[in-house]
């Protein structure tokens, strides 16, 4: 039996910060993103039994074990925990886009092992429950400095307005837009990537440490998110309207800690404002991986020319979030 999950990246446009839960379990958090056309790929399949090993994990790395206990991957062994998982596996990664770039690559891989492994033992679960499984296995079960949009987005996909904290702990909003105005918004958006990779755990373990100290700031990502869903949401906002917001969402949230930004990232960012680009941002936590600018179509050749060292990424908007595309029922072993 062999089953196929493929789960989006994502694009955070505002309210990144405010979805840490030693945040917005006391003052509510708000995000505003979008899945991209870039996927994890998981492949699960029951390990036939000729094997001196019980499990088999191929990512970067390849693991053989016999028990879940010596899975040094702290996602796969945790969700093979979660789910009670107790037959031989195989389980097999791949991914679009390099792991820890800001496009939340960990937690769709989470969101998506977790679809695998329920569809591979015959069961079809929600995407809020696949979203708040992955919140747990991260933040509770290993234990990581991570927020709650990543996996929201990953098992949801589409353009959504996330709220968090409250009875609900996570309100997913597709943000309604009109087609030609989405079409114009893709239009404007350019992506690259840096080259330099970074542990987006760490940083956050810093940021969340501020948190305190950074309460004025993380208010003022809550109002810019909302100003930009009303732009999308109104027909008469301009897109430069749109731009306007990233560049001043950006100055705030490089403000929370000294390790979002770095100097070369600062250059890279200055070399897209005077190609142009009205507004932009690091995507993810920060240090590093892909840059968002937003920028008129006429002038992102000029921008291109201009980062030509960096690698360009045409992406897409998706709305489908994570799904099962391969399902292959065979017991014969």
């Amino acid at each position: 039996m062999m089953v196929i999950s493929r789960t989006p990246f994502r694009i955070s446009f505002f309210g990144g910060g405010t979805d840490y839960p030693a945040w917005y379990r006391d003052n509510g958090g708000l995000v505003l993103g979008a899945t991209i056309d870039k996927y994890c790929y998981v492949i699960v399949r029951y390990l036939p039994p000729f094997f001196s090993y019980k499990y088999r994990i191929r990512y970067t790395q390849r693991e053989e074990t016999q028990t879940i206990d010596e899975i040094k991957h702290p996602s796969v062994r945790e969700c093979l925990r979660f789910v009670n998982f107790d037959r031989g596996v195989e389980i097999q990664h791949n991914a679009d886009l390099p792991a820890q770039s800001g496009i939340g690559s960990s937690s769709a891989f989470t969101v998506g092992l977790l679809n695998a492994l329920y569809a591979l033992k015959g069961k079809m679960v929600t995407k809020r429950q696949l979203a708040l499984e992955a919140i747990y296995v991260e933040q509770e079960r290993i234990g990581e400095s991570v927020g709650s949009q990543d996996q929201t987005f990953a098992a949801f996909g589409g353009f959504n307005r996330i709220t968090f904290g409250g009875a609900q702990e996570v309100v997913v909003q597709p943000v309604i837009i009109d087609p030609e105005k989405l079409a114009l918004l893709q239009k404007h958006c350019v992506l690259f990537f840096t080259g330099f990779s970074r542990n987006a755990s760490e940083i956050a373990a810093e940021q969340i440490s501020k948190i305190p100290e950074r309460n004025k700031e993380l208010q003022t990502m809550r109002q810019l998110t909302d100003e930009a869903v009303n732009v999308l949401c109104y027909n008469g906002a301009s897109p430069e309207e749109f731009g306007r917001l990233l560049h001043e969402n950006w100055q705030v949230k490089r403000s929370l800690t000294s390790k979002i930004t770095t100097f070369a990232i600062d250059e890279i960012y200055q070399a897209g404002r005077s190609a142009g680009a009205m507004g932009g941002k690091l995507l993810g936590a920060g240090g590093g991986g892909f840059i968002l600018f937003f920028i008129k179509p006429e002038l992102q050749p000029a921008i291109r020319e201009k980062l030509q060292k960096l690698v360009y990424v045409p992406f897409k908007f998706e709305d489908l979030g994570t799904q099962i595309i391969y399902y292959r029922p065979n017991d014969n072993f």
